[in-house]
């Protein structure tokens, strides 16, 4: 379903007091016209990352004089950060991590990109869908259905990794690559299998209706890790609806490419790999951050929202950094690999490493209504 007219609330979101913004970048008693150490942190944070994404521009062949553009966006949104950092409530601020990716996606298209990671999104799609079957395959040999989905759920941590607007990961990425197989095997052990035994053995006994999933990245995450666990929900007769961005932000899939991706994973007779998929949707959220505003989403998506049971927010913006501590009127889940350092400080954990951020730590929170 494509997206158009008015955002509107989701409506199995609890609207009082929410705000999509989990870490509390300033207090009220703050002094508006000072940044304060959160503030300055996350701005740096967005600077460190100009240059994955100047080179990544200045690749795109789909734009005249790219690395001229290029430049001209580097340059402007690092004024606009130091412009954050002198006076926070300039240019829309004070900032929060809505806002800054905001900016950020608002220079770039102003300078000409429309999507410059469409490239790498294009490859790591093709990867991931010559080892779609692979996947599959494994996960249906697991005869314990609690197993299984606690090997779907490793699946989903292990896709997530791949993630290029951690400038860490970025560059890890562009020197190695990132291998499904290797992620899967890197996850930290612990708390991964708790949750993991208690979360499958939850889904084969809630018997959900219909489930809403806020999908994240291309590649591994959205066809190797999402997808095989959709499908899962969907042997069990749930109606499965994947929320897609409408337009590129970083490498998250759009709603367009994720309607081509399913395409090619049917068979002639419209099933993934034996599943009937007749219940599988698609819907464009309205967003075009990597981060996600649920009082603002899709006519369309509303629709389709308004009786599910059950709602999955996938990835580090959209189900830690914005919806950590937002609350539904039906069971919830929220999972991602954290990649940031200030947001798995702010948890509580560590990120392994410099050197390894496919050991990132993993949270997975399920919340279950009445």
């Amino acid at each position: 379903m494509e997206s158009s007219g008015e955002m509107v609330p989701l409506p199995v979101l609890m609207e009082s007091n929410y705000r999509a913004c989990t870490i509390p970048y300033r207090f009220p008693s703050d002094n508006p016209k000072k940044p304060t150490p959160t503030e300055l942190s996350w701005i740096n944070l967005f600077a460190n990352s100009i240059p994955s994404f100047r080179k990544r521009a200045e690749s795109d062949d789909t734009v005249p004089d790219a690395p001229a553009r290029a430049e001209k966006f580097a340059q402007r949104y690092a004024e606009i950060l130091e412009d954050l950092k002198r006076d926070p409530e300039s240019h829309g601020g004070p900032p929060d991590c809505i806002l800054l990716c905001q900016l950020r996606e608002q220079v770039l298209r102003e300078v000409g990109f429309r999507d410059i990671f469409k490239k790498v999104k294009e490859e790591e799609n093709a990867k991931a869908i010559s080892l779609f079957q692979d996947v599959v395959r494994l996960n249906d040999a697991i005869d314990d259905e609690a197993k299984r989905v606690e090997n779907l759920i490793r699946g989903i941590f292990a896709g997530n990794i791949f993630d290029l607007g951690s400038a860490q990961l970025a560059e890890l990425f562009a020197k190695d690559g990132m291998s499904f197989q290797a992620s899967c095997q890197n996850l930290v052990p612990r708390p991964l299998e708790q949750f993991h035994f208690k979360m499958g053995t939850q889904i084969m006994e809630k018997g959900w209706f219909g489930a809403i999933i806020f999908v994240d990245n291309s590649g591994a995450d959205i066809i190797l890790g999402i997808l095989p666990f959709a499908r899962e929900l969907l042997r069990h007769s749930v109606q499965v609806v994947l929320a897609a961005n409408d337009l590129p932000s970083i490498n998250d899939v759009t709603y367009d490419e994720l309607i081509e991706i399913i395409a090619k994973l049917k068979d002639e007779n419209g099933k993934l790999f034996g599943v009937d998929a007749s219940n599988l949707l698609i819907v464009n959220s309205g967003n075009d951050l990597p981060v996600i505003d649920l009082s603002r989403v899709s006519q369309e998506l509303a629709y389709l929202a308004s009786d599910a049971d059950l709602v999955i927010l996938e990835g580090m913006g959209r189900g830690i950094e914005t919806n950590l501590y937002a609350q539904f009127r039906c069971d919830s889940m929220k999972i991602a690999m954290v990649k940031h350092p200030e947001v798995a400080q702010f948890l509580g954990g560590r990120l392994c490493g410099s050197t390894s951020f496919l050991r990132s730590v993993s949270v997975g929170i399920t919340e279950f209504y009445g």
